[in-house]
């Protein structure tokens, strides 16, 4: 993309700060938030991008005054994840942002709004998951997120269809890589480090589809080339199947940590996708999970790695 004017919210996040930066280099990128940890900002600046302060809770009429009209296009990902009871406040501080935000950009040529697949009701552990599977917003690991990202999404589709403004809607599955902390994998591997168990299923083992930083910069420019009205839905994630188990057993492979796996009831359910219908819209992804967390651990733990393959 080359002299778009393109607004992120988000932009200090694992998905979004690497697509600011990428999108900065022949764009006009604008991130909103509350940059709330310290040297954030001045670094996106230093980047190239342009900083506003942007609180999703605030509701003043003259919120969003000094935030110009004519971008072209809008990559929403901030999001209020709530602390698994306060149900009710989730729901509205989201859905209401992203209908002001979308008034706001109504005349942008394509909006996307990063969604989860943590909506989709539990299948089996292996079921890749369609866009057509039933959801049901059930997380025993945080109980309001995918209850306030279903009524944000029927926000979106609501407005998108009331302002005419194209739009995608896009459920994410785990994206890792090169970012601020390195996604689930990273959070793993700081576990396996202090020795801290990890919970995994009594059976079998959680499935998911790992998305490279990379090839996320690579698919957003093509997922807003597919908004329309009403709005796209797409599963967002890699084209393999992952085991969490297995990524884990590869973090010990890549560098002799040892994981203390625990059978537990209670665990992080993650979702493998069909990526059918986003590889017919981005095309297939380009980097292979075990090439993505070898690259991920050399940003974060070069001295983790082994020196030597591994026999």
């Amino acid at each position: 993309m080359h002299n778009k004017k393109i607004l992120i919210t988000g932009g200090t996040g694992q998905v979004a700060r690497p697509l600011a930066e990428s999108l900065a280099v022949h764009n006009e990128v604008w991130c909103i938030g509350r940059f709330g940890t310290p040297g954030t900002e001045a670094e996106l600046q230093g980047a190239n991008i342009t900083t506003a302060h942007w609180d999703m809770d605030d509701t003043a009429p003259d919120a969003y005054r000094t935030l110009p009209t004519d971008f072209t296009h809008v990559f929403h990902s901030a999001f209020r994840r709530g602390d698994g009871t306060d149900f009710s406040e989730t729901i509205e501080v989201n859905s209401v942002a992203c209908a002001r935000l979308m008034s706001h950009c109504r005349n942008a040529e394509a909006f996307l709004f990063v969604s989860t697949g943590a909506m989709y009701k539990r299948q089996t552990l292996d079921h890749a998951y369609r866009e057509t599977d039933p959801i049901d917003g059930v997380a025993d690991w945080l109980p309001t997120y995918p209850v306030a990202k279903i009524a944000a999404e029927g926000t979106v589709r609501a407005m998108a269809t009331t302002l005419e403004l194209p739009t995608t809607i896009a459920r994410l599955n785990i994206a890792y890589g090169p970012g601020t902390y390195g996604g689930v994998p990273m959070l793993y591997f700081e576990r396996m480090l202090a020795g801290d168990p990890i919970p995994v299923p009594l059976d079998g083992q959680n499935w998911c589809s790992l998305l490279y930083t990379d090839d996320l910069v690579d698919h957003v420019p093509k997922l807003w080339a597919a908004a329309n009205v009403p709005a796209t839905l797409v599963n967002w994630g890699g084209d393999e199947p992952v085991g969490i188990t297995d990524c884990i057993r590869h973090l010990e492979h890549l560098t002799g940590v040892e994981a203390k796996l625990t059978p537990s009831a209670t665990t992080r359910e993650t979702y493998p996708f069909d990526p059918s219908l986003r590889s017919a819209i981005t095309g297939p992804c380009k980097v292979g999970w075990r090439d993505g967390i070898h690259r991920t651990l050399a940003n974060f733990h070069p001295q983790r790695l082994r020196t030597q393959p591994v026999t």
